[in-house]
């Protein structure tokens, strides 16, 4: 089951942007799909996994397009149009004349598609990560850090909204695309970084997720090769990714960035970022993603965590902040200015995010001021907040990382 699992996840964004593509009716396609799969799960558990997988599942959601447009509802809905549909449908069995040639990528056709002006833009942000990245809505709210029901709301609103523009809802054409870059952008980081670091279950790493926000910003990189936040992206996750092999032991605990054997990067993966880096740095505005990628790529060129430049880690968190101020950058900016002045000064730039609702939702507020206090020397608060963000979060590596921390600070008998 686990095997099916992954084979089906990155084909099934490809088979919706090829419906929508050809079809329209996003909700519809959406729906077919879903159907598909259920059917691609029962008859490939037992056996009988196809030659052509995706041309596979597109026969089988391209039938209940059918089966469904061919519905009485379905037919008081499109009397103008079902005749013309039905034969369309009928015919569009794929094979390999349907394969997309390499240039053209219907899974990026849809990530584009779902960030539609129509939509506002958080709506776009979490339609996309449901329909590309095939994020759960708990996942999204987690990663948007607000309650899941509202998640579940947004994500509601932003497929009435689909259905209502109808036939407005078309793929964009190139023109359309730079318009749509932003929140395209945003979601391939979403999407990354549940892949590097899960939110909720027993790993550490959802892989899979990861692989795939890089497959795509790479061929958003192909298509806008002078883009220097489209560079800077690529370049963050492909820097960011390289430590995956260090990030956890042979149990599956997590190592954080101080602690990790740096052998086991992934030296290729920081060979290509940093090139990206050095190749997009002072060319054009800087954007976050770029100060991201150089704030990784000190990080990766560092022998170790005692020689890592921490004072032009931390300038450069102060440019982020001030080009895209938000909770989490704060945090990490904190870590910086513990490096570089002390903990003391990290714990009252800290104190400014009391009141952050976005971070009550979440363990990391407790995380970041535990590893403060364990470094100012009170071990029996840093213990407490430890144990505090243990209980806040649903990934059970870092979990058990943060119950780990806090058991070390037990006092000693005697």
């Amino acid at each position: 089951m686990a095997d099916v699992g992954e084979l089906l996840r990155p084909l099934v964004p490809q088979v919706l942007g090829t419906l929508v593509r050809r079809y329209g009716q996003f909700e519809a396609c959406e729906d077919a799909v879903q159907e598909a799969l259920v059917a691609a799960v029962e008859q490939w558990s037992a056996g009988e996994v196809p030659d052509n997988p995706r041309a596979w599942l597109l026969t089988v959601a391209t039938r209940r397009l059918t089966d469904l447009w061919r519905s009485e509802s379905a037919r008081r809905r499109r009397e103008e149009t079902v005749a013309v549909q039905d034969v369309a449908l009928t015919a569009a069995v794929p094979g390999p004349e349907d394969e997309q040639p390499p240039e053209q990528d219907d899974t990026l056709t849809l990530l584009f598609l779902c960030c539609h002006p129509a939509i506002t833009p958080s709506s776009q942000v979490a339609l996309t990560l449901r329909a590309v990245g095939g994020l759960t809505t708990a996942e999204i709210a987690r990663a948007f850090l607000v309650p899941e029901g509202t998640m579940a709301r947004r994500i509601t609103r932003a497929k009435e909204t689909v259905a209502a523009a109808g036939s407005t809802f078309t793929p964009p054409s190139a023109e359309d695309w730079p318009a749509r870059l932003q929140v395209v952008l945003h979601v391939l980081y979403l999407i990354f970084n549940e892949g590097y670091t899960a939110t909720s279950g027993e790993n550490l790493h959802r892989a899979e997720l990861s692989e795939e926000a890089i497959r795509l910003t790479r061929a958003v990189h192909a298509l806008l090769p002078d883009d220097g936040e489209v560079a800077g992206l690529l370049a963050l996750m492909l820097l960011t990714d390289a430590r995956r092999p260090a990030r956890t032991g042979p149990d599956g605990t997590l190592t954080p960035l101080a602690e990790q054997d740096r052998r086991k990067w992934m030296v290729p993966l920081i060979v290509e970022g940093l090139e990206l880096v050095n190749r997009v740095l002072g060319q054009g505005p800087v954007g976050p993603y770029q100060v991201q990628a150089a704030i990784a790529a000190l990080h990766d060129q560092a022998a170790g965590a005692d020689s890592t430049d921490w004072a032009q880690i931390l300038e450069l968190y102060g440019l982020l902040e001030e080009l895209a101020p938000s909770p989490v950058t704060t945090l990490n900016r904190a870590i910086a200015v513990a490096m570089v002045h002390g903990p003391e000064k990290a714990l009252a730039l800290l104190a400014t995010l009391e009141d952050d609702a976005r971070l009550k939702q979440g363990h990391r507020l407790d995380a970041v001021r535990a590893h403060l206090l364990e470094l100012a020397g009170d071990t029996a608060s840093a213990r407490e907040h430890y144990l505090r963000a243990a209980k806040r979060t649903s990934s059970i590596p870092e979990r058990r990382y943060l119950q780990a921390k806090a058991a070390k600070l037990l006092p000693r008998e005697g």
